[in-house]
């Protein structure tokens, strides 16, 4: 499958984002993961979303009707093994794997009381995550004419913040996808790789900050980037972190990303 078309993928999205201040314990709502869901359906896709929440997606797929839901926590290898299991019984035509787990949490390393379970937390839910999925519908993907898992990665999987520093697992994201790419490359399954900026208002207290690329901005670039045949969506503003290194600016933008730390 080299581009999303329009009406003739079925689309899995499996949403965990949670981005998580030091003040606040409260998960936000994964506006990403759920507005590009709406905007798959929007363009004729069978999209099932996937969550933690029963009630959050109960509202979501009421006010989008012919959007689906499955209850979801990628943390949990038992729920996975249940929602796949579902999923596959209700659409086994599912052909599109887009595999989005997220958390981000504000951290001091300088003071482990506490950091060690943050730390474990993040790397569960932002590597195995994404690991347990694949795992559990690769083999069905692979019977299926132009399948494709995307994977979502992050900004700061090529330029860090000092405030997230677990967060780099999703440069571990990254690498996976580099090499599930290789080694499904002889099978009908392409890999690719969402890499998406900091994106408003997704992070609590933020939600004006001007850092931030507009969410429906986001949607919309990420959706016409989908139709091409790019092994990595890239939206522009994104681009800075991705290429710092290679244009000599790693030092300079991690410096102007972190300000003080």
């Amino acid at each position: 499958m080299n581009r999303v078309r329009d009406g003739s993928v079925t689309i899995l999205g499996l949403s965990q984002l949670r981005m998580c201040p030091p003040t606040s314990g409260v998960d936000s709502p994964a506006e990403g993961g759920r507005a590009l869901a709406v905007a798959l359906h929007e363009r004729g896709n069978t999209v099932i979303l996937g969550g933690r929440r029963r009630d959050r997606l109960d509202e979501l797929t009421a006010a989008h009707p012919g959007l689906d839901a499955v209850v979801i926590d990628t943390a949990d290898p038992e729920s996975i093994r249940k929602a796949v299991a579902e999923v596959l019984d209700r659409r086994p035509d599912l052909d599109v794997l887009v595999a989005m787990a997220g958390i981000m949490k504000a951290e001091d390393r300088r003071t482990p009381e506490g950091f060690l379970s943050s730390a474990e937390d993040v790397v569960t839910t932002n590597v195995l995550g994404p690991i347990r999925l694949i795992a559990a519908l690769v083999e069905h993907l692979r019977g299926r004419p132009g399948a494709a898992i995307l994977t979502v990665s992050s900004g700061p999987a090529f330029t860090p913040l000092a405030v997230t520093p677990s967060y780099t697992s999703k440069a571990a994201v990254r690498a996976l996808t580099e090499s599930l790419r290789l080694q499904l490359a002889d099978t009908s399954i392409a890999v690719r790789e969402i890499v998406p900026p900091a994106v408003r208002p997704l992070m609590p207290g933020h939600e004006d900050n001007e850092a931030g690329m507009p969410l429906d901005e986001y949607v919309a670039e990420t959706m016409a980037l989908l139709e091409g045949g790019d092994r990595e969506i890239l939206v522009e503003r994104v681009k800075p972190l991705r290429h710092s290194e290679v244009r000599g600016e790693y030092e300079q933008t991690v410096a102007l990303l972190s300000g003080g730390h």
